[in-house]
């Protein structure tokens, strides 16, 4: 069941809905309002719009480095499991 949550982001309030704990919830907002203020303190005549897709292309960033190296060691994993049985098959 959807929960609804306020949350601060860049000063302003919002409310958010979604099925995640509220924990969880405040850990997402308070990322994403920390990537943002890192953002203004670094470029202090940016737009909050201009501020909100660049904190977005950075958090996509980190999410694909992230996702492709979760992939590679997925595959890395299931390449040590397959040389793994088949070692313990030959020796069986």
């Amino acid at each position: 069941m959807k929960k609804a949550l306020e949350v601060e982001i860049l000063g302003q309030k919002l409310t958010i809905s979604s099925d995640a704990e509220e924990g969880h919830m405040r850990r997402v907002a308070g990322y994403v309002d920390g990537k943002m203020q890192e953002l203004m303190r670094a470029s202090k005549s940016v737009a909050k719009t201009n501020v909100a897709m660049l904190a977005a292309l950075n958090i996509a960033d980190e999410y694909h480095r992230l996702k492709d190296t979760h992939e590679a060691i997925l595959s890395r994993l299931d390449q040590l499991s397959k040389k793994l049985s088949t070692t313990l098959t030959e020796e069986g």
